[in-house]
């Protein structure tokens, strides 16, 4: 690969030479523009597709994604890498135990000129908000997020500013235990769509990964492919993606059975129901349906669910409740 900005094969070139936008109106171009999106985020993340997809799915249903992993297995420049791919206004925190709230949404900043209070928006205040490393920020600080991630507004000094839409958040977290590190509440979690794992790479694809970045850092060489109107566009179809009854019923059954397996003390709300129904229909639009098929649904419970339910076992991982959310799923009826 050289040091050039990644081509795609759905790119158009402008009068100017520069990459051209595809219309938000031409629903094929976007989803030939959103293959690209995939196709490049996994020139940058080697070994990692079915990551990729599950945030591009995230990011499709409108709902934000908690990447959980030990430190320097990607998962910044995977979400460094999204922001830079789909035209949208980010910014990045990193959260620090001495993080205040007010370095997040903002706040009123004195203006001696005029002798006023001058309202000066946080990083909050975005598109795409990357916090890096959100379980070491005080639960102070981390409850800043609930009400943007929850109705996309904030309220500061008892006033309420919109957030601009799509408002998505990728967040990264050391695993459990590590040093300086504040465990999210549940109500925290319940907020972010999907909890994924990064994982180590397999050898080949990590001799790969040292081969492409003795010279450069490909991210750094990404261009956008979707800009915001887009990305909008794909979200409303989304939302129009058909779901069959017999399907919702096979959904709230995986669920239902979650609130019954004795393994689990504490099963799913009808919140994760919806969650789960709006990844199934963002999982059917990125594979080129209109409709969400069963396999959709079982495909997409472990990492919706897992972080949803608790466990009996206190020290369970994420990867044991997800191989009983998998049992879970497999013992349900798959719909004709």
């Amino acid at each position: 690969m050289s040091g050039s900005p990644l081509a795609t094969p759905s790119e158009t070139q402008s009068d100017d030479g520069t990459t051209a936008m595809p219309d938000p109106s031409d629903a094929r171009q976007l989803r030939a523009h959103l293959a690209d999106v995939q196709q490049s985020l996994e020139s940058v993340i080697r070994d990692k597709s079915a990551v990729i997809e599950r945030v591009l799915t995230a990011v499709l249903a409108g709902g934000s994604v908690l990447l959980e992993d030990v430190p320097g297995v990607g998962k910044t420049t995977l979400a460094k890498s999204v922001a830079a791919l789909i035209d949208l206004k980010y910014q990045r925190i990193q959260c620090t135990p001495d993080l205040l709230p007010a370095d997040i949404l903002g706040g009123a900043i004195y203006q001696p000129s005029s002798g006023t209070f001058e309202f000066r928006p946080g990083p909050v205040f975005c598109n795409l908000l990357i916090a890096d490393e959100i379980n070491r920020a005080s639960p102070r600080t981390q409850s800043a997020l609930l009400e943007a991630m929850a109705e996309s507004q904030v309220t500061i000094d008892g006033k309420r500013y919109d957030l601009e839409q799509p408002f998505i958040v990728i967040a990264t977290q050391n695993p459990s235990g590590f040093e300086g590190t504040f465990p999210l509440p549940e109500s925290q979690l319940d907020r972010f769509l999907m909890r994924l794992s990064m994982s180590y790479p397999n050898p080949e694809s990590e001799v790969d990964l040292l081969l492409q970045q003795r010279v450069y850092e490909p991210s750094a060489n990404l261009q956008p492919i979707l800009h915001r109107e887009s990305l909008l566009k794909l979200q409303a179809e989304v939302q129009n993606t058909t779901l069959d009854r017999k399907v919702a019923g096979y959904l709230v059954d995986i669920v239902g059975l979650t609130r019954r397996d004795p393994r689990l003390r504490v099963g799913c709300s009808p919140r994760g129901s919806k969650m789960l129904m709006r990844a199934a229909q963002a999982h059917a639009l990125l594979k080129g349906r209109d409709f969400v098929l069963p396999d959709d649904v079982a495909e997409l419970a472990p990492d919706v669910l897992s972080h949803r339910v608790v466990s009996r076992s206190v020290s369970a991982t994420m990867e044991e409740v997800g191989e009983i959310l998998r049992d879970i799923v497999s013992q349900v009826e798959v719909p004709v």
